[in-house]
């Protein structure tokens, strides 16, 4: 049966504590972070990664991003701040130091989304020098969460200290006052106890910090240095990525946030937009050409400000001195006599569905190739507001990887099943029947008829004479059509897809060429 898979949906985060933060914020920062904490699930993922090491990594985090986006850093008093955060002073300090600093500063300042991913990136790098216990051992992290139950244990003191008042409503008139000053007694000595453990604890992990702080500083900075190479050339792709197939525009901070994160140091990936970028821009020229002269005819004359459509008295007004004033206010208005073009188009046509071949020997340069020709198909469908589907198949066991990139007329893309598409690759053997009866199922809810199917393929699979009997019919009945792009093989293993394709085409060279008969198709 067809998978279909969705994106991650970021569950909630509790909120950060006031007394956590080492750099002073407003409200428009928080607000900001805030925004791509809900989200950015990988930002999540982070947090919750990190707060099993140390109890205020969620604050770390929000610090170094107000680090990155902030003009003036203000670092808060050590006398407002939760001893147990101490680390992630050092870690700051760090980060704030030097030259790196300013490099980070000069790509995030005032950027939500180049802060929001260069945070990722850092803290990504801080986890992974936690997790090595280098500066700091698990038994440094672990007094770290003793001293925050310190804390915790001291502020249910001071709130139950705050209340004992209403600990005695229910002592007679004569005792209450020498009840409720016993009470108080215990929770002040109790208080004082625990306030001195925390002293002492907060001065052992003080010596503890600088005793590595070298250390620390030059791993804090090395995870900076990576983050700042990975950072503008992320940002960059995932720009590109999102406008190179009609994704909307600019994307949403959060939305590039995530492009970033899984497009930084993956070549593959970075790879596949290049190539995507070059077979749309040829496909786009090849159709500009052929299709030049559109099918348009005057058949009204309306107002309007098109001055390629004016009538020519309008333009012999320009000529007068008056009536070139007149002429000016009709313009901004939209009240010139103009020419009305109707166009004359063809009938909105069905879905397009691209069968793409995910087995094992499509891995490589094919896979590449044949995701970029999906991906510039689904650029020209989305522009003629055709619905999209693409399903990746392999063996017959294996489930079919189904995705609606847009199930709309002339809707957007959403970057997230972009991602997906580009990602997914199950390996395994070749079955034909499976995804074609889905692409078939597809075409058969379609209110249009005159769909198309493109399969893409570098193998051969027998089909049943009973199946190739029913999807021929199915195909009449639906008045569909069907191509066939063959990778890389000889005429010997062209048999099966004559049985029910209505073109061929055959692929050596893995180039936009190759593919100029079908891009001119759609």
């Amino acid at each position: 049966m067809a998978r279909r898979t969705s994106p991650k949906k970021p569950t909630p985060l509790p909120a950060l504590p006031e007394n956590a933060n080492w750099i002073e914020s407003d409200r428009y920062d928080r607000h900001a972070y805030g925004q791509l904490r809900r989200d950015a699930a990988s930002l999540q993922e982070l947090e919750r990664a990190g707060q099993a090491l140390i109890p205020h990594f969620p604050s770390l985090l929000q610090d170094v991003f107000c680090l990155l986006f902030k003009y003036n850093i203000v670092f808060a008093q050590e006398s407002d701040v939760l001893p147990s955060a101490s680390i992630n002073r050092t870690l700051l300090t760090a980060l704030n130091d030097g030259e790196v600093s300013r490099i980070l500063r000069e790509l995030t300042l005032l950027d939500e989304a180049k802060a929001g991913l260069c945070t990722l990136l850092v803290g990504e790098g801080l986890l992974t020098m936690l997790k090595s216990e280098k500066p700091w051992t698990r038994h440094d992290m672990m007094d770290t969460w003793k001293l925050r139950q310190q804390e915790e244990d001291f502020q249910k003191t001071r709130e139950m200290l705050e209340h004992a008042g209403e600990m005695g409503e229910d002592e007679d008139a004569a005792g209450k006052e020498e009840a409720l000053a016993k009470i108080e007694e215990r929770l002040k000595s109790k208080l004082r106890s625990e306030a001195a453990s925390i002293r002492q604890k907060q001065r052992q992990l003080t010596e503890d910090l600088d005793r590595v702080e070298d250390e620390a500083r030059a791993r804090a900075q090395a995870s900076a240095i990576r983050a700042a190479q990975q950072l503008e050339e992320a940002m960059e792709e995932a720009e590109q990525w999102g406008s190179a197939v009609g994704s909307g525009g600019r994307l949403p901070a959060d939305r590039r946030l995530e492009l970033g994160r899984r497009l930084a140091g993956n070549d593959k990936l970075k790879k596949l937009i290049r190539m995507v970028g070059r077979m749309k821009s040829h496909a786009l020229a090849l159709r500009k050409r052929t299709f030049e002269r559109s099918n348009e005819e005057l058949y009204a004359v309306e107002q309007g400000g098109a001055l390629e459509h004016l009538l020519p008295q309008e333009l012999v007004t320009l000529h007068h001195p008056l009536r070139r004033r007149d002429f000016q206010r009709r313009l901004l208005e939209n009240e010139l006599l103009q020419y009305s073009l109707r166009g004359m188009e063809e009938k909105r046509k069905g879905p397009v569905v691209v069968c793409l071949d995910g087995s094992s020997s499509m891995s490589g340069d094919k896979e590449l190739w044949s995701k970029a020709v999906t991906l510039t198909l689904l650029e020209l469908t989305r522009r003629q507001r055709r619905p999209f589907r693409s399903i990746c198949f392999s063996s017959r066991d294996t489930a079919l990887h189904v995705l609606d990139m847009t199930t709309r007329y002339g809707a957007d893309v959403e970057p997230d099943k972009l991602m997906d598409l580009a990602e997914h690759f199950p390996g395994g053997g070749t079955d034909f029947e499976t995804p074609l009866d889905a692409a078939l199922e597809c075409l058969k809810k379609s209110r249009y008829k005159k769909g198309d199917i493109v399969f893409i393929t570098d193998g051969e699979c027998q089909v049943s004479a009973e199946w190739s009997e029913r999807f021929l019919k199915e195909k009449d009945r639906l008045s569909f059509s069907l191509f066939s792009i063959l990778i890389d093989v000889g005429h010997s293993s062209l048999g099966t897809l004559k049985e029910f394709s209505d073109r061929i085409t055959t692929i050596t060279q893995l180039t936009s060429e190759g593919t100029s008969g079908l891009f001119i198709r759609f």
